[in-house]
């Protein structure tokens, strides 16, 4: 008995790191930019930006409450941003338009599934870069 303790406290203190299963507040902006995302895929309608030291890349995410109008839904952490830091997230919308009437607002965000960091299949496919001459 003693022993399935210890291995239980064990695997709770040293397995994956622990799912947030209640919703958080968080800052919310919106961007339209195209481009790559500092995972290496193409930026896409789904992701967000987010600090990796509190949503690791590949995290997913359902974004919902009163601030979140428009943007309810369920988002792969992709990218980083200089901005983004602590409980802020950015998320790609499908215009700037969409990106300016959304503002800044407070939404309520639930850690579906924790990423694993930039490596994480769940990104998509890496953006091919041409080789040099």
């Amino acid at each position: 008995m003693r022993l399935i303790i210890m291995m239980l406290a064990a695997s709770i203190c040293f397995g994956k790191p622990r799912v947030v299963r209640k919703p958080m507040s968080f800052e919310a902006t919106a961007y339209a930019a195209r481009g790559e995302t500092a995972s290496g895929t193409r930026c896409r309608v789904g992701m967000v930006a987010a600090d990796p030291r509190v949503l690791p890349l590949g995290t997913r995410i359902r974004v919902s409450g009163p601030g979140a109008v428009g943007v309810t839904g369920t988002y792969i952490v992709a990218d980083t941003g200089a901005a983004v830091k602590g409980r802020r997230i950015d998320i790609r919308l499908p215009s700037r338009a969409a990106a300016r009437k959304f503002g800044r607002q407070r939404v309520m965000v639930r850690v579906l599934q924790r990423g694993i960091g930039k490596d994480d299949p769940k990104l998509g496919p890496k953006v091919e870069r041409a080789a040099a001459k």
